[in-house]
């Protein structure tokens, strides 16, 4: 059966990096979900402007609908996306039975660190805050979400994430 997975956590977090290295580890393609906001989303980031709700709706159902996709085409599908509240968790959750999200948490200073040391497209080191603030914390309720601590070297990050065998 084909996977869905969503790599989620704050802007800084790795999930790009994470995802390149994932993929090829458990026979996955990877999707930075940055690379699929609208263009006017991206305008308003790159304007240091956070994203509402309802600007990120469109962008959600989008994500869910590639996982969708690649279920029914049968293909393993991990997908950078911050998700960072519940209602965003189960929008993505909505016809998408194999889903399962892997949090990488860590705390703003370790993030704001490595944040200030790269250069983003459109998302400045200035919209950290407004990411934690909108960060809803999984929660034991969520089984489908996979917390993962970044404060480790990439390579352990992997083994942990391959071995709770999300994807087979």
């Amino acid at each position: 059966m084909a996977r869905f997975i969503i790599l989620m956590g704050v802007s800084g977090s790795g999930k790009t990096a994470v995802g390149r290295a994932l993929a090829p580890a458990v026979h996955a393609e990877f999707i930075d979900g940055d690379n699929i906001h609208s263009q006017r989303n991206v305008d308003k980031m790159a304007a240091g402007i956070p994203l509402t709700d309802g600007d990120r709706l469109d962008w959600l159902n989008l994500i869910a609908k590639v996982g969708r996709d690649h279920a029914a085409a049968g293909t393993n599908c991990i997908i950078a996306c911050s998700a960072l509240k519940k209602a965003y968790r189960d929008l993505l959750r909505v016809e998408n039975p194999t889903i399962h999200f892997i949090y990488l948490e860590g705390t703003f200073e370790l993030i704001h660190e490595r944040i200030s040391k790269r250069s983003h497209q459109y998302m400045p080191s200035s919209l950290l805050k407004s990411q934690f603030d909108t960060l809803e914390k999984p929660g034991l309720e969520e089984e489908d979400v996979l917390v993962v601590s970044i404060d480790q070297p990439i390579d352990k990050i992997i083994t942990k994430i391959v071995d709770a065998k999300l994807i087979a």
